[in-house]
């Protein structure tokens, strides 16, 4: 197990334990959190635990070209009810992300300190929200790091406050990636829900050769 200090550096991401878990400590600084990024690490814990640097194996990815779209999705997006922006709330969407309730979960990991952290990022055009709107109230959407030069968008959390709003939110991202010629979106760890519009896992070499 590696333990950080204020230097700014990374193990080798194969270092990480069965589990995923590369390191412990360090600080949510843009310059380490787009270090991480960029190698195929990402932040993880919760609000009494120190910070946790994770690059699982296997990787949950989404190629874009492979989101399904199912027939009630489809009917969705053709219903005109929704109105898609990116990068006009952020500060909306993580707080949503953060307390939105989840079936299954007590509380969340996106502590204070961390959406203040991924603000600061988007504030410097690293990372991107898209929201979903119906009558003008946000009812849905997703951000993450987005990473032009590697060609990969490293998705972060979604949330929904009606059927499929996260899917449209994750349909605009699917379709967003590929109109740039993107390799894949980072799902991080598995997911059911993300499996279902076409996630799938590959093995964590592949994705850092991927990522190279």
């Amino acid at each position: 197990m590696h333990y950080l200090t204020k230097t700014l550096w990374f193990p080798n991401p194969e270092d990480a334990t069965a589990e995923g878990l590369l390191a412990i400590g360090g600080e949510l600084s843009m310059e380490r959190l787009l270090l991480a990024y960029n190698s195929g690490i990402f932040p993880w814990f919760e609000d009494d635990e120190p910070i946790l640097w994770w690059n699982p194996d296997p990787r949950m990815v989404l190629f874009p070209e492979k989101f399904k779209v199912s027939k009630s999705l489809r009917k969705t997006l053709n219903s005109g009810n929704f109105k898609i922006t990116f990068n006009q709330n952020f500060a909306g969407i993580i707080k949503k992300c953060a307390n939105v309730s989840r079936k299954g979960q007590a509380g969340t990991w996106i502590t204070s300190e961390m959406q203040e952290a991924y603000i600061t990022l988007h504030n410097a055009g690293h990372a991107v929200s898209i929201e979903v709107w119906e009558n003008d109230k946000l009812v849905g959407g997703l951000y993450g790091i987005d990473l032009p030069q590697k060609k990969v968008f490293c998705g972060e959390s979604m949330f929904s406050l009606v059927n499929d709003a996260s899917k449209v939110a994750f349909y605009y991202l699917s379709e967003y990636v590929k109109s740039k010629n993107y390799k894949f979106i980072d799902c991080q760890i598995y997911n059911a829900h993300l499996e279902s519009l076409g996630a799938e896992e590959i093995d964590r070499s592949i994705f850092l050769a991927f990522l190279s």
